[in-house]
This record gives C-alpha cells, sequence and structure tokens, in this order.
C-alpha cells in the first residue's frame, strides 16, 4: 500500500487529524526549526546524525528527465536538517539520480551517503561497490552496507580492509525481515559493526525483543527501515482519529506520531522514511523536533496498531 492509499483511508475516518475527506496529502506543515532537530551519535565514532534520514526505494528509481519532484524533495530534505541519504544497487536508478542530484546541488559535504553491496563473490562485490560510489559521486562512502547478509562474511572482510584505506567510512550489514533478525543478531555479537539496519516501527515491533538491547550493549547504530511497515501501519490505524494526546509531543499526522514512535527507542540511531513528495517530506521531518514519547506514551502509541 502506498502512502497516497493509506492517506486516503485515513481521511475517510472521523477525526482523522489533519487530514480533509478526499484530500490526498497531508495539510500543510510549518517548517521544522532547523537548530532544534534531534540528532543521535554513532556511537564508533561519536559523529551526531539527525534522527530522520532518507530512503530511495522506488521514490528515485525515476527515469532521465523526470526527476524534478525528488531533487525538490532532496533539496528540501537538506534545508530541515537532514543528512543520511539510504541507497543500494538493487533500486533500479536510485544510486545514479541520487548521486547526479547530490552534484547539481552542491550536497556531497551535507550528506551522508549510504548504499549497500548485493551480489556473490569478492570480485564482484568490489566491483559493484566502485560502481555504486562512482554513481553515488562519493569517494569515500560514508557507509557501505552487505545487503541482507548476501555473502556477508566475504564482504565484511573487504570493507574492513577498506575503512582502513579510507575508502568507506563506516560499515555495516541489513535486513528487511523479522525473521532474519537472529543472524544479524549472531553478526552484531561476532563482528565489529558501525552500523546495523533492520524494520522496526509500531506494527513490527520484533526488534525489541533483543536486536535493539543488543546494538545498544555493542555500541553499533541502529538505521529503522519500514518505519510504516510498508504503509500497513497506516491502514491498520483507519479509520482511528488521531489522538488528542499527540499534541502533548507536537504531533498533528500519524507519520509524525508513528516516526517518533521508531526514533524515541533509545537504540534508533535514525529512521529513512521515503517519499517523491515535498510536502510528505516535510511532514516526515517534523517528526525529527521536539517531544519524543516516554515509555508509556509509546505504549499508548504501539496499542493503536490494529491487528493485522
Amino acid at each position: 500500500m502506498t502512502r497516497r492509499d493509506s492517506l486516503r483511508i485515513l481521511a475517510a475516518g472521523a477525526g482523522c487529524g489533519g487530514f480533509a475527506a478526499g484530500d490526498e496529502s497531508p495539510a500543510p506543515v510549518p517548517a521544522p526549526d532547523l537548530a532544534a532537530m534531534i540528532t543521535r551519535a554513532i556511537p564508533s565514532s561519536g559523529e551526531k546524525l539527525p534522527v530522520i534520514g532518507m530512503g530511495t526505494w522506488q521514490s528515485f528509481d525515476v527515469a532521465p528527465g523526470k526527476t524534478g519532484p525528488v531533487e525538490e524533495v532532496l533539496r528540501t530534505f537538506v534545508e530541515l536538517g537532514g543528512k543520511l541519504l539510504d541507497s543500494s544497487p538493487m533500486y533500479g536508478r536510485s544510486e545514479e539520480v541520487a548521486g547526479n542530484l547530490i552534484k547539481r546541488l552542491g550536497l556531497r559535504e551535507k550528506v551522508f551517503v549510504a548504499t549497500k553491496v548485493w551480489i556473490e563473490g569478492k570480485e564482484k562485490g568490489i566491483e559493484q561497490m566502485q560502481a555504486s560510489m562512482k554513481k553515488l559521486k562519493a569517494s569515500p562512502i560514508d557507509l557501505m552496507q552487505v545487503h541482507n547478509l548476501k555473502d556477508v562474511a566475504v564482504h565484511l572482510d573487504t570493507l574492513r580492509g577498506w575503512k582502513k584505506d579510507g575508502l568507506a567510512r563506516y560499515l555495516g550489514v541489513t535486513h528487511y525481515l523479522a525473521s532474519e533478525h537472529a543472524a544479524v543478531e549472531k553478526l552484531m555479537a561476532a563482528e565489529a559493526l558501525d552500523f546495523v539496519q533492520i524494520n522496526y516501527s509500531a506494527a513490527e515491533r520484533e526488534a525489541e525483543k533483543s536486536l535493539l538491547p543488543l546494538a545498544k550493549d555493542r555500541g553499533v547504530a541502529v538505521i529503522a527501515n519500514r518505519p510504516f511497515a510498508g504503509g500497513d501501519a497506516f491502514k491498520r490505524l483507519a479509520p482511528t482519529p488521531l489522538p488528542d494526546w499527540a499534541k502533548d509531543i507536537q504531533c498533528t499526522s500519524w507519520a509524525q506520531l508513528l516516526l517518533k514512535f521508531v526514533v524515541s527507542h533509545p537504540a534508533v540511531t535514525c529512521t529513512i522514511p521515503a517519499t517523491t513528495k515535498v510536502q510528505h517530506l516535510q511532514d516526515n521531518m517534523k517528526a525529527g523536533v521536539g517531544t519524543l514519547p516516554d515509555q508509556a506514551l509509546r505504549q499508548k502509541i504501539a496499542e493503536l496498531i490494529r491487528p493485522a
């Protein structure tokens, strides 16, 4: 389910927290106070990242001549205090589009560029990573991740050398399925990782059991993907009205409430929602300022998610 479809469903519910019936987009969101953007430190270095990053899956996979909307999204993302941009060679043209836009807008020093390796074999992995760096116009790359643990031992060996030689500033691993969390945990326990990227949201809380606590204990930064559970969180919230207590943590939309749930977990460094719409980006970025929910409020947010 796309965010557009999800918002249409939510708009149909009574008292839908700022969405007008029949309107596919959220109400205009005031620009966040950039000076107040919440940041978290990467444990292995102390370098700080804003808690709201941006993914490029589907959103940046656009044809030449049709990059206007995502160019505006990327420009606005940085203007509003965003930094981490995550991509992958399996995301179609996303790396190339992102790299060209970063160069055109002069943003290389303002963006933390993360991508992945997703192939079998040491030499093929090196070739793919070099191609990604070229497409992204990023050398060194800020973060190189082994995508979905594919040939993970081989690529981590390469990346340890790359990090030593200054070709990659950080290394990590990723997955998007809760069924693979145990494998991610095993790697965290055995390897010196800077980052792990896993699925985590109010609708997908499996990582809370042991993966997130282990990341905290091991000093591993966590990037949370699927913060809206692929749109399923919006679907499961319909037609629940946005609760009055959302204003206590300065939330005016479901997206903000869901994102604040994710980044309020103490082990999470940042989350990476994707969008092609500036209005949705502005809405997302508002989750990076103000008050985060405490444990009691986190539980109330989770309880709003209807069973799948």
